[in-house]
């Protein structure tokens, strides 16, 4: 017999960055702890899944946050879908709202995480060693592989036995992980757990694992010293160019790597008096996985490309299909080139300081791509700058800038998103705008 249980349900607008991100808490009678959801479409709270789930939890005495990491504007980019870093963003800032929150600051918290939203929850958690437990529901926890190391939650990984891919992927990740852990496959279940009876699963699953962990005390976790926390990228881009202040007056060209680059690079070209100009660079997929990078490419007056040999070669990637992935990538950054600068011509490099900006580095394989495109193009000295980036990803750069200026290197970096206040995602229109808003002298080529 199934005990009623009075709870106290409300609605959700949690503050990120620009935006407040609707959603939906349940507090049962005698609540052990809140169980965030992570899903990343956008639907957590309407997703008829989480919804099951979240009341055979609420019914184990558990308390449910279903909220959307996207807003309905942002989740219609499918690349915000599989930006891990993001989302981890947005999770941990509807964590740290929770804890400080009269009415949810007492309660120990967990996550689960379906599709992107399992990788989202597991970087959130490698961030944050007071995290009880993680569930993971058809997830993509490979797209965290970088952060599963530092992951201290008890960590479940639930996969359908007919979801083939997936299974090997978390098997993958399953291995990584160096927490308490278990991997359990559901038998006839396929990705979204359709059939009759595993959903049921999936959730009784669940409910058993957060109600033993939420009876433990939290583990020992990473170090509390904090590094430098940024407002936004705008006061990063202030920081940076007090940094880069003996560039002052000499010929110097700031580059922004679109999107998130770009405002960091404004207020570094502002305060140096310099020219402002974008570079683009595109990932490359892998096949019938684009959300997995096997590499990234940059255009302009010399395309180039790189690669991520070990992944390459462990997938087996044919020629063939790379020429034709390079191909379709730099259509794309040639059709986002003429969106931002329309009849505006690029500005030259030639002969010049180069200095590239990004808001912040974690594998750097973009920002490489962006180096040697930028080093074709012949500058007299190349510079990569940044507010903040692993030690070990600025050490692998030095090759491909003459100088690097980087502002925090945090022994505990998990995303970039970790060290701003407010990192919503640069749109096309904000790119548009910044660009739109330069100097007269800066859309002048020279000599």
């Amino acid at each position: 017999m199934t005990t009623r249980r009075t709870t106290r349900s409300r609605e959700l607008l949690i503050p990120s960055d620009s935006v407040r991100l609707e959603g939906e808490l349940v507090i049962p009678e005698g609540a052990t702890g809140i169980v965030l959801f992570a899903h990343g479409s956008g639907s957590s709270r309407l997703s008829p899944r989480n919804r099951y789930v979240a009341q055979t939890l609420q019914q184990a005495g558990i308390g449910t946050a279903l909220f959307d990491l996207l807003t309905d504007e942002e989740a219609a980019d499918r690349e915000n879908v599989f930006d891990i870093d993001f989302l981890a963003h947005r999770l941990a800032d509807a964590t740290r709202w929770l804890k400080a929150n009269r009415d949810t600051n007492a309660y120990a918290l967990a996550y689960f995480g379906a599709s992107t939203g399992a990788a989202a929850a597991l970087t959130a958690a490698a961030q944050d060693p007071a995290i009880r437990a993680v569930v993971s529901r058809g997830g993509r926890p490979d797209l965290a592989l970088r952060h599963l190391a530092g992951v201290r939650a008890p960590t479940l990984l639930i996969v359908g036995g007919r979801d083939y891919g997936v299974i090997e992927l978390n098997e993958k990740a399953y291995r990584l992980l160096h927490c308490e852990k278990s991997l359990k496959i559901v038998p006839r279940a396929t990705h979204l757990f359709e059939e009759a009876g595993t959903l049921e699963q999936v959730a009784k699953l669940a409910s058993e694992w957060f109600v033993r962990h939420f009876a433990r005390p939290p583990a020992a976790g990473l170090s509390s010293d904090d590094p430098i926390v940024f407002s936004n990228r705008s006061e990063a881009g202030r920081m940076l160019a007090a940094a880069l202040a003996s560039y002052q007056g000499a010929r110097v060209v700031v580059l922004g790597i679109a999107r998130g680059g770009l405002p960091v690079a404004r207020e570094v070209a502002e305060a140096l008096g310099a020219p402002l100009d974008i570079v683009v660079v595109r990932k490359l997929g892998a096949p019938g996985q684009p959300e997995l990078g096997i590499g990234a490419v940059v255009d302009g007056d010399h395309p180039r490309a790189i690669f991520n040999q070990e992944v390459i070669e462990s997938l087996g990637v044919g020629d063939d299909y790379l020429n034709r992935e390079i191909e379709r990538q730099l259509k794309e950054i040639k059709r986002r080139e003429l969106e931002y600068r329309g009849a505006q011509v690029a500005v030259p490099l030639a002969g010049k300081t180069v200095i590239v900006v990004d808001d912040g580095i974690a594998t750097g394989s973009s920002v490489r791509a962006a180096l040697r495109g930028a080093r074709r193009a012949k500058p007299k000295q190349l510079i990569l700058a940044v507010p903040v980036a692993p030690a070990e990803t600025v050490e692998a750069l030095r090759d491909d800038a003459d100088h690097i200026v980087c502002l925090e290197t945090p022994e505990n970096f998990f995303a970039v998103g970790q060290f701003y206040r407010d990192f919503h995602q640069v749109s096309d229109g904000e790119v548009k705008q910044i660009l739109a808003a330069r100097r007269p002298t800066e859309l002048t080529p020279h000599v």
